[in-house]
């Protein structure tokens, strides 16, 4: 059931452009760019970086024992 069209400016303005969300998303770029410097993903592999949150600071940590590679599929259908 839905409500209309996407107003995707207000989905910006009231999540994706606060200061926290920016932080968030450039740390998961930076992870995804450390790999692809290592050779583990390239664009269009249908791959992402996952964040396994071995760590205290979970999915905002890039430590390298704290990432692996899993196919899109997979990381998008976990809770």
């Amino acid at each position: 059931m839905s409500n209309g069209p996407r107003d995707y400016k207000k989905e910006y303005d009231n999540y994706h452009a606060k200061p926290d969300q920016k932080r968030r998303r450039a740390l998961r770029n930076a992870a995804r760019k450390m790999m692809e410097k290592e050779g583990r993903v390239t664009k269009g592999d249908n791959n992402d970086v996952d964040h396994i949150n071995k760590s205290k600071n979970g999915p905002l940590s890039n430590r390298r024992d704290n990432l692996r590679v899993i196919h899109q599929s997979l990381n998008r259908s976990r809770k």
